[in-house]
């Protein structure tokens, strides 16, 4: 095969560090050697790769933009050594504006630059703030094949009248091959979505395409990597592993239909496997990016510090995790045996420190305070309040991060306690539901995912798995305090939470109403703690944090009852027209 027949490509599926830019410039410079090695033409990078992403308002300091700039600019003086070109992506400044950028460095020089058109501005993505929306360009001209770039959005079709079509138009001027740059965030199921998008624009522009997405945790956001190929027929090019760095070599050949990979296709991690090693990936970058030696928690016996420590020791390895047992007079004998057992397993420094004297102690200060006033869910908070005071003062002691463990079920009502279950550095399950809680505690006693630092093996005691989860709701809670069993719960809230469903259409799916509306009340007047609740890792559509943004003070409650119907005969200016001449 003549060099003219093929197109040698490195895939560059990398973990940046949002801000790090000297370092991501050297991971940049390990992928091209490898590039080079390969006999590489091409080495590409994801989206804002030099920056890190997402790099939210970050970017809009002068200084962090002239940094960037001046890393892509050494990264292209390096290319004048004949080695492969960089596409690599960055944010910036041009003629006043900032944009979302991808940089083509070659032969010394930045021989093209492309700008993102299309900015995502919904869920977890805010670029419209910061970024201004680029023009629509043509191919660019690498070693002598004509490659589109479109960045990320520039791919994903909206109903909208600003949408601007980038990939028909990079069709339409003469594109051979679509590069398609990526920070594209996991979530549950979401790889389908992807890879249905992009078989949509290879059928409107009959040219292959490669996805690239970047991999790491970022905050509260994990990138899955998981990049892929789609030839021309829509058949799977390649398939670059999930949650893992990966430098992949793929050998393009000119066939009489155009271009076309046969590359490596790697197994994806979906549903149940896919959360859970989002969660460990999500942890594990968080404890790394942010410098701390280990991680310490709370464990109660319980099933959510007992996954909580399975996805610790997973991601950081058994030496960096430090648990803590803090028994007060209602910790059964169970919970310390089960806990016990569970340090045992996964092979964690852990101590027991009882608490008793402590909340005493605070009892004791507050009685003159509460004198005259029943005891009720104050004293037993108080619990919560001391063991947070313990794990924090162990924290500052050690340099070690608290990893809280309110699942997302609690954390909704308000069941999971400030400075207990939710206050530290990280919660890997916040965004993890009940039911899933107990379905990856079993999963993970069968399996774990590739490069997790944990034994293998039953980690989790059955005994925590199959103990009736009511034992660990609120010690001393009256009925009417109780929750619907999870299983109802968490069908509730997943249509509350992700769906905004009108609570008239949950009651008409099987759901009783007084439940349905108690759970909503418990929902939104839990939103003040939900605000003072560490970060976490997202996996579901709409995560408490980033995408679903409620108001603290509000007063409007959805009364199930059936939602009124717009009266279109009061609307004088009904049309469109009208409407923009009385704004006029």
């Amino acid at each position: 095969m003549t060099d003219s027949a093929r197109f040698i490509l490195t895939l560059a599926q990398l973990n940046p560090t949002v801000g790090d830019i000297a370092g991501n410039a050297a991971k940049a410079r390990v992928a091209r050697v490898q590039a080079k090695a390969d006999g590489a033409s091409l080495v590409v990078f994801p989206e804002l790769f030099i920056a890190g992403y997402p790099p939210e308002d970050l970017v809009l300091k002068p200084s962090f933009q002239a940094a960037c700039r001046a890393a892509i600019e050494e990264l292209a003086r390096e290319t004048a050594d004949g080695g492969p070109a960089m596409l690599i992506g960055s944010p910036w400044v041009d003629g006043g504006k900032l944009y979302n950028a991808c940089a083509l460095l070659d032969e010394g020089r930045i021989a093209a630059i492309r700008y993102k058109v299309n900015l995502p501005n919904y869920g977890v993505f805010d670029e419209k703030r910061v970024f201004a929306r680029g023009p629509v360009s043509g191919p660019m001209t690498i070693r002598g094949l004509r490659i589109g770039v479109p960045i990320c959005e520039d791919t994903w079709m909206e109903e909208s009248e600003d949408y601007e079509n980038v990939v028909e138009c990079l069709a339409e001027t003469g594109a051979e091959i679509l590069i398609v740059p990526n920070g594209s965030p996991y979530a549950r199921d979401k790889s389908d979505l992807r890879l249905s998008v992009q078989v949509a624009r290879v059928m409107e522009s009959n040219l292959p395409l490669v996805y690239l997405n970047q991999v790491g945790g970022q905050d509260e956001l994990v990138f899955d990597g998981a990049s892929f190929v789609l030839n021309a027929d829509r058949t799977l090019g390649a398939q670059l592993p999930g949650f893992a760095e990966s430098i992949t070599t793929l050998i393009f050949a000119r066939t009489k239909d155009g271009w076309r990979c046969e590359g490596p296709i790697a197994p994806v991690l979906e549903g149940d496997e896919g959360d859970y090693a989002a969660c460990v990936l999500g942890l594990r970058d968080y404890v790394q990016k942010n410098g701390f030696p280990g991680v310490l928690m709370g464990v109660s016996g319980g099933i959510d510090s007992a996954l909580c420590a399975a996805i610790a020791v997973d991601a950081l390895g058994a030496d960096r995790v430090r648990g803590v047992m803090l028994p007060f007079r209602f910790t059964a004998q169970v919970s310390l045996d089960d806990a016990a057992d569970l340090a045992v397993r996964l092979g964690i420094r852990y101590e027991v420190l009882p608490i008793a004297q402590a909340v005493n102690g605070f009892e004791e200060i507050l009685a003159g305070t509460f004198a005259g006033l029943p005891r009720d869910i104050t004293e037993e908070n108080l619990q919560a309040r001391t063991r947070g005071t313990l794990l924090m003062a162990i924290s500052n002691k050690t340099g070690a991060m608290v990893v809280t463990t309110g699942n997302k079920s609690e954390m909704s009502v308000g069941y999971a306690t400030l400075y207990g279950d939710m206050n530290g550095g990280f919660n890997p399950i916040k965004d993890i539901y009940k039911t899933e809680v107990f379905r990856l505690c079993t999963l993970r006693n069968l399996w774990k995912p590739e490069g997790a630092l944990g034994p293998d093996g039953e980690v989790i005691p059955v005994n925590i798995i199959v103990r009736p989860p009511t034992a660990e709701l609120r010690e001393n809670q009256t009925d009417q305090d109780s929750l619907p069993p999870y299983e109802i719960l968490d069908g509730i809230l997943e249509r509350l939470v992700e769906r905004e469903e009108p609570l008239s259409v949950i009651v008409a799916e099987g759901f009783d109403k007084d439940v349905v509306i108690r759970i909503d009340r418990l929902l939104n007047i839990a939103e003040y703690k939900r605000r003072q609740a560490a970060p976490g890792v997202k996996v579901t559509r709409r995560n408490f944090g980033r995408d679903r943004r409620y108001p603290i003070t509000n007063k409007f409650r959805d009364l199930a009852t059936a939602l009124p119907v717009a009266d279109e005969a009061l609307l004088l200016r009904a049309s469109k027209g009208s409407a923009e001449a009385f704004e006029g």
